[in-house]
């Protein structure tokens, strides 16, 4: 009876192994692992794509962070020409009248602006573009790491879900060979309709439930190709099984946020930026001291006038220049309210920081404790998913011989489902709670 046992074990374990091979034969794609997969998402994806263009913007301005401290330089240049009636009447008496008294005028100015002295605020407004430069790059670190934790566990979800696609072939193996015995025994007379017709409904209920699960994998590669932003219906095999870090220590985690979460990051760049804000802020109370100087033609071309004393050509050029400041007095206090509120902006971020420190804390000790939780539920359900497996094909051997009923081997099928449910959700559980630990870290992107 052992060695039919055991016999049993094999053919169910070939009959799922064809099946499976027969499946990948049958597949228009190739396999992705999720390391490829966080590669085109990284590459392609709208989001990060949307950030690098942001910070390609901020690092263009930084690019001309030092024209700040240039000079500026302007040109004009005008030509009228005037047709003109005129009249005048003289303190003795004299009238002069003439019409259509034609001139042109001729200007043109080159004029030069330099702001020697601001109170340093155009050395604030500059270290504050440089720090937009590197708040860009946060936030495309932080899109990627968001993005990461995605793919990867919308990438396990689908090979979550072909390994409960595989219990469910599995029961199917076992409830046709249920209905083979009941068929075999309702032939010699040993058996009742009844159980042959109930193995058939469980049969069909198990085709329905592979129908339903192969069209939700089918719906999370879509997800996950638009993560990727790879063309809709492409074709892809995943990994059979998941893969956990087994080096991950909390005290690590706990000790390194700070310089490696992206949510922390990019608060304290944040407060940076505030604090040179109020540089700005500051800075408007002194004194602006400029340098001006201008090149100056003007050229006026009379064909007649009226009045003897008026020139028929007149011409003006030379070069001036000269020192000019500007000193606040009094602008409604508007210098003092920016400032108070450039401060207040600081103490925001300041306290936003402390509070997201603590919520990030508190996120990777929970994190932890679910991962450990996770483990030693996977490795009891490891455990367990033999025993019930053995147990069913024990209950199918003995229904099998007639020493038992089908109501025996359904039972325990039912107990081999939850065992597959628990373990294959073990399984995601912890690659969740892995992913979680190390998205709050920032350790997902590199």
């Amino acid at each position: 009876m052992k060695n039919r046992f055991n016999i049993t074990i094999l053919c169910l374990f070939i009959l799922m192994d064809c099946r499976q091979v027969s499946a990948q034969n049958k597949s228009d794609g190739y396999r992705i692992t999720v390391q490829q997969a966080i590669s085109a998402a990284l590459e392609n994806n709208f989001d990060i794509q949307l950030l690098r263009n942001d910070s390609s913007s901020y690092a263009l301005d930084n690019s001309y962070a030092r024209a700040a401290f240039l000079p500026r330089v302007n040109a004009t240049g005008g030509l009228v020409f005037n047709n003109n009636n005129q009249k005048q009447k003289l303190a003795d008496g004299t009238k002069r009248e003439s019409k259509g008294i034609r001139s042109n005028t001729l200007t043109g100015s080159v004029q030069l602006n330099w702001t020697l002295f601001d109170g340093l605020k155009m050395f604030a407004t500059k270290d504050k573009l440089a720090e937009f430069v590197r708040l860009g790059e946060l936030n495309i670190k932080n899109q990627m790491v968001t993005t990461v934790a995605d793919v990867i566990n919308n990438y396990y979800n689908i090979v979550r879900q072909k390994q409960l696609l595989k219990a469910i072939e599995e029961q199917m193996g076992i409830n046709e060979e249920r209905v083979k015995v009941a068929e075999k025994k309702l032939s010699v007379g040993l058996g009742a309709k009844p159980e042959l017709l109930q193995g058939k409904v469980d049969l069909n209920a198990q085709k329905a439930a592979r129908l339903k699960q192969q069209t939700l994998i089918e719906q999370l590669k879509e997800q996950l190709n638009q993560l990727m932003n790879v063309e809709l219906n492409t074709r892809y095999e995943v990994a059979d099984s998941i893969e956990f870090a087994t080096d991950i220590i909390l005290g690590d985690l706990l000790g390194a946020v700070e310089k490696t979460n992206p949510q922390l990051l990019l608060t304290k760049k944040n407060i940076d930026i505030g604090k040179l804000t109020l540089k700005e802020r500051k800075a408007e109370r002194y004194p602006t001291l400029t340098f001006n100087s201008a090149y100056n033609y003007s050229k006026t071309d009379n064909k007649s006038v009226i009045n003897t004393f008026t020139p028929l050509y007149n011409r003006n050029n030379g070069f001036n220049y000269g020192i000019g400041i500007t000193v606040p007095i009094l602008n409604g206090f508007n210098t003092r309210r920016q400032i108070q509120q450039a401060q207040l902006d600081i103490d925001y971020l300041n306290i936003s920081y402390k509070n997201q420190k603590a919520k990030i804390d508190l996120g990777i000790t929970n994190a932890f404790k679910d991962y450990e939780l996770q483990k030693k539920t996977l490795a009891l359900e490891e455990e367990n998913i033999l025993l019930a497996k053995e147990n069913v094909y024990i209950a199918l051997e003995r229904l099998r011989l007639g020493i038992s009923t089908y109501l025996e081997l359904r039972e325990t099928q039912k107990s081999l489902e939850l065992a597959y449910d628990r373990l294959i959700a073990a399984r995601y559980n912890t690659k969740l709670a892995e992913t979680e630990l190390l998205k709050l870290k920032g350790d997902l992107v590199k």
